[in-house]
């Protein structure tokens, strides 16, 4: 048989009534194959494309682990070891900084977010937070409160806006004896409301205090702050 003979043999199809061959080309039996194969009954069983996403992420995953170990002291176990360490770093680096805090005085940052409230309301609502074990809360009506007697007592100009560590170091010009406790003060308000800490009960008690102190410290005139002739 000659060597065209034996390709054309190669290529034929026998008919279904059991007929003489029929010769198809190469081409045209290809795609037959290939509109055979793509019938639905054949792909029943094959993964999804969710599921081959998957399967290409895990070797990806086992691949970069793989490469991880061989470059790690101790392999796999090695490589472990580490990840947990960072881990627990991380994890202890978050709990001690918290949240990183804004910057005082920046938009968003007033130290009152509601109506109007006089010092005794501030109060009430501290005493009832308190009551509650809600020590973020009651710390901060109380450092409200606080500011708010300040200027009732006209320490204090009444302005829209104010922070925490303004109101501390405006008022510690004119109670110069206070000027510390209002600033720990003014800084546990900020660390409660925008650094993401969690406040306790004596650091409540403590502001509590500097509010009972404050009404009975007289101020000091400051008159280099005021502006009248020294």
């Amino acid at each position: 048989m000659t060597v065209t003979g034996g390709r054309t043999a190669a290529l034929t199809l026998l008919r279904a009534d059991g007929d003489a061959p029929v010769d198809i080309s190469r081409l045209p039996a290809r795609e037959a194959a290939e509109r055979e194969l793509s019938e639905p009954m054949y792909h029943e069983n094959d993964p999804s494309l969710l599921q081959r996403g998957l399967d290409r992420f895990w070797e990806w995953i086992d691949d970069l682990f793989g490469a991880a170990s061989g470059a790690t002291p101790g392999g796999i176990v090695g490589l472990v070891a580490i990840v947990l360490v960072v881990i627990a770093l991380v994890a202890a680096l978050w709990w001690r900084l918290g949240t990183p805090r804004r910057t005082p005085g920046t938009a968003g940052d007033s130290l009152f977010t509601d109506g109007p409230r006089t010092a005794d309301e501030h109060r009430a609502a501290a005493t009832r937070h308190a009551s509650a074990g809600h020590w973020n809360q009651a710390v901060q009506e109380r450092m409200r409160a606080i500011v708010r007697s300040l200027e009732e007592r006209v320490l204090l100009d009444p302005r829209p806006g104010r922070t925490a560590d303004e109101a501390a170091a405006e008022a510690g010009r004119s109670l110069p004896s206070r000027a510390d406790d209002l600033r720990l003060a003014a800084r546990a308000f900020d660390d409660v409301t925008y650094g993401g800490r969690t406040a306790d009960e004596p650091t409540y008690r403590r502001i509590e205090e500097l509010d009972t102190a404050l009404e009975r410290t007289r101020p000091t005139l400051d008159t280099a702050s005021t502006g009248a002739p020294s």
